[in-house]
């Protein structure tokens, strides 16, 4: 995104690439990025944000740029693969009538003008049952719902070959990032597991996934959900009727019923 161009002046309308992206990752056939799409609508780029060029701010006109503000989480996320390397963009969730959207170029200080693009890809489109968006490699996915509603809500999803994790909301059709390491401090609690060498180092929980059955993982994102919001719950959560244990869970579930 072209964000500090010589003569710059503020606020100024977003560019054509920037508006592209934006769009990219902001579906409008899914309600929750489209009420963002909305919301974008009426905002004008008003400044730079703290991490300076690549960084823009949206926000009413006439306003100022809040660096006093803590990071806001990520909405929505995206990737493109060019010649000059990956291209990030991070648009993170409004705070104080301000959006902050972030593009960034692994091999360059600056996002090149022109590059050729080979390949694209974001969580925002992302749907339970497909592969992971950035590697197409399988998702273990742990159905959500509510006992009053039977009816699937939540969708905790982990691609253990990119170690990433996420949450899909079926309500806003929307696909939020989680932060491995409080999670993983969560799942460490629930499961009463003090060994440093195992609790402190959040890595594990993608090598040791197959240890955790679903209401291992439904237990610690409700405990990680109430201290950073995710999704919205009235009601208490349990895994679907249709999520299944990993095979070698259930496995060493049946086997230790008998004495060795």
């Amino acid at each position: 995104m072209e964000t500090s161009l010589p003569g710059t002046h503020y606020p100024r309308d977003l560019t054509a690439r920037e508006r592209e992206w934006i769009l990219w990752i902001l579906p409008a056939d899914r309600p929750g990025y489209r009420e963002y799409r909305t919301v974008i609508d009426r905002m004008s780029v008003i400044g730079e944000g703290r991490r300076g060029n690549g960084e823009i701010i949206l926000g009413p006109k006439g306003s100022d740029v809040n660096l006093d503000l803590p990071l806001a989480p990520v909405f929505a996320y995206g990737a493109i693969d060019t010649n000059f390397g990956t291209i990030s963009v991070t648009l993170r969730e409004i705070s104080c009538d301000q959006i902050s959207v972030e593009s960034v170029c692994q091999r360059m200080e600056n996002v090149p003008e022109e590059f050729e693009e080979s390949r694209r890809w974001t969580y925002s489109t992302w749907m339970p049952g497909q592969l992971c968006p950035q590697c197409n490699e399988k998702v273990r996915e742990v159905q959500m719902q509510t006992a009053e509603r039977r009816q699937l809500q939540y969708v905790l999803s982990i691609c253990s070959n990119d170690k990433r994790l996420w949450v899909y909301d079926a309500i806003l059709q929307v696909n939020k990032l989680i932060p491995v390491t409080n999670y993983y401090n969560e799942l460490m609690l629930h499961k009463n597991i003090r060994d440093p060498k195992i609790a402190l180092d959040a890595k594990r929980f993608f090598f040791d996934l197959n240890n955790y059955s679903d209401e291992d993982l439904v237990h610690a994102f409700v405990r990680y959900n109430a201290l950073k919001s995710k999704v919205v719950i009235g009601e208490p959560l349990r895994p679907t009727d249709a999520t299944q244990y990993p095979i070698t869970f259930a496995l060493r579930k049946i086997f230790s019923r008998y004495p060795k």
